[in-house]
């Protein structure tokens, strides 16, 4: 046989033929953790897990009765890939309480807003386009990002959100050098990773820089609802509809995930007409539409109230958790450690004394069955090597308090 046909093992074959973007797809370090935490013994921080005893597992299973009774073809069918019209016409009602004053043809159905990222990453990135992000920022944006090549430029931010001011010179930067930026990417409530909330002032701030630059911004709010103390602030998207009378600098992205249960994979984008439309178009080569099934199942779910019973449990069950993990870290961790405080969300963010290594860290707290997720995998271009990231939401308060300990005992061992 000749060289030239001389079979090629099936992983070289594959292998061989990654796209740029193909290559730009890196794992989850957060899912990888996972993995190893499902252990029983282990206490994990690491995973954005809502709590599996706050699933409405009752409702949800009665209202897929409901809907396989009243009309199984249509949820066993192909559906437009929009959505559900009748959950888009409860999503418009559940906007317009957030202050988003929509139609529900500016509403989309999305596999969870993950999937909202990617596609506004589809339509929005060009090879080399600069994609603004706050640092720390979500890492799952990152991953949605990437394949799409872009480069990112970070934006710092304190207790109180993204700095406008840090926002206002990376934009000149780049103006100098003929540069437009596609989107700013922000979870401004209960940000993932750090917990913070974009203050009030800030908010109007980054919209007269959005309106001076003709800036885009992107909003993912899967946490908005998670507030357990402080005052409720309007999303940005809500701000820009009142200034402008319609959506014109901010697309918002959301998610049932947190509120009623990840495995239905319900989310919605909400913004201008003809961005949806785009956005309706580029899903129809992903998945055609969201599973019919999983959204007449959520709609069904909540049209009889379950949100108003479902996000008051929530809140109580999830702020005694935060509540447990902030008093433990204030009783059990050692001199030079901050985190901050959040008023809601699922997330907290631990910054060790300089010098500090998290990665190695948590090498040493595998070891005592305790993990969390280290910082650098929240910074875009490098980073955050003594900064982590807690979990709160997932484990009951008698474990958060046991799992602090023995994290504080590990960096007090460094």
């Amino acid at each position: 046989m000749s060289a030239a046909a001389q079979p090629v093992a099936s992983d070289a074959l594959w292998e061989s033929g990654w796209s740029v973007a193909g290559g730009q797809i890196t794992g989850s370090a957060i899912r990888e953790l996972l993995k190893l935490t499902e252990q029983p013994e282990f206490i994990s921080f690491a995973g954005g897990l809502p709590a599996p005893e706050c699933f409405p597992a009752e409702e949800i299973g009665l209202a897929s009765e409901r809907v396989l009774a009243a009309g199984a073809a249509r949820a066993l069918q192909y559906g437009p890939t929009e959505g559900y019209p009748p959950l888009r016409e409860f999503l418009a009602g559940l906007l317009a309480a957030r202050g988003l004053a929509l139609d529900a043809s500016q509403v989309l159905v999305t596999s969870g807003s993950q999937q909202g990222l990617d596609l506004l990453g589809k339509l929005l990135i060009d090879i080399g386009s600069t994609v603004l992000v706050e640092e720390p920022t979500y890492v799952g944006a990152l991953q949605a990002f990437r394949p799409y090549q872009p480069r990112f430029a970070g934006v710092p931010l304190d207790e109180h959100g993204l700095l406008p001011a840090a926002l206002e010179t990376v934009l000149a930067e780049l103006a100098a050098i003929g540069r437009r930026p596609a989107f700013l990417s922000t979870v401004a409530t209960f940000q993932n990773p750090t917990g913070v909330t974009l203050s009030a002032t800030r908010r109007e701030a980054v919209l007269d820089i959005a309106v001076r630059h003709g800036l885009r911004i992107v909003e993912d709010d899967p946490y908005g609802e998670l507030r357990y103390s402080g005052e409720a602030l309007p999303p940005l998207a809500a701000l820009d509809i009142a200034r402008h009378g319609e959506p014109r600098h901010v697309v918002y992205l959301s998610t049932f995930s947190k509120l009623l249960a990840p495995g239905l994979r319900v989310g919605w984008a909400a913004g201008p007409a003809a961005l949806l439309q785009r956005m309706a178009l580029a899903k129809q080569g992903l998945d055609l539409h969201t599973g019919s099934l999983a959204q007449a199942i959520a709609f069904e779910s909540c049209r009889d109230g379950l949100l108003e019973r479902q996000i008051p449990r929530i809140r109580r069950i999830y702020g005694e958790r935060r509540d447990a993990m902030l008093q433990a870290l204030e009783l059990s961790m050692p001199p030079g450690v901050r985190w901050t405080r959040p008023e809601g969300g699922m997330f907290l963010w631990l910054t060790l004394p300089e010098g500090s290594d998290a990665s190695a860290l948590l090498a040493r707290a595998v070891e005592q069955k305790v993990a969390f997720v280290p910082g650098p995998a929240f910074f875009a271009n490098g980073g955050g090597t003594n900064t982590l990231r807690l979990n709160f939401s997932y484990a009951p308060p008698a474990r958060i308090v046991e799992g602090v300990e023995r994290l504080a005992q590990v960096i007090g061992q460094r």
